[in-house]
């Protein structure tokens, strides 16, 4: 039950933390025009990014992760002491993941800020974000407990 739940909080995470950062990706683009923008704005869009986004980036995000915690569950296996690193960067590649596959299958940049670096990277801070909640929510005892 630990496993769903962590994986559940994971990518919950993954996407709030993600959908966020997008809003102020995009809204930095704005600036970098000349607007001027409140923080009042700011929350307002990052609000209305979390509250929509949900139909298409929430799946590929819990898809990315269901299949990068699972290669790292494997590895985790052979280097159990590596388990907090093995999920932070699992989480980490499986959101840079998904934006690198959809511009190279499709073509195309979903999210505007992943077009940048800094936007990519991003994406999988929020990503490593979920794979620290994981490893934290799935641990087994207070030896297991990450650190920092």
């Amino acid at each position: 039950m630990r496993v769903v739940t962590g994986y559940g909080l994971a990518v919950i995470c993954s996407y709030i933390v993600g959908a966020v950062l997008v809003s102020q990706g995009n809204i930095s683009s704005i600036v970098e025009l000349g607007f001027d923008i409140t923080l009042q704005q700011r929350f307002d869009a990052a609000n209305h990014d979390v509250m929509n986004m949900y139909g298409i980036y929430l799946p590929l995000i819990a898809i990315a992760l269901l299949i990068a915690f699972a290669v790292a569950a494997f590895v985790i296996r052979r280097v159990p002491h590596l388990r907090l690193l093995g999920y932070v960067l699992a989480g980490f590649v499986g959101m840079i993941a998904i934006h690198v596959i959809l511009k190279q299958v499709l073509g195309l940049s979903g999210i505007a800020p992943t077009r940048t670096l800094l936007g990519l990277f991003s994406q999988g801070i929020a990503g490593a974000l979920g794979g620290y909640c994981f490893c934290w929510v799935t641990r087994q005892n207070e030896s297991d407990r990450p650190s920092g």
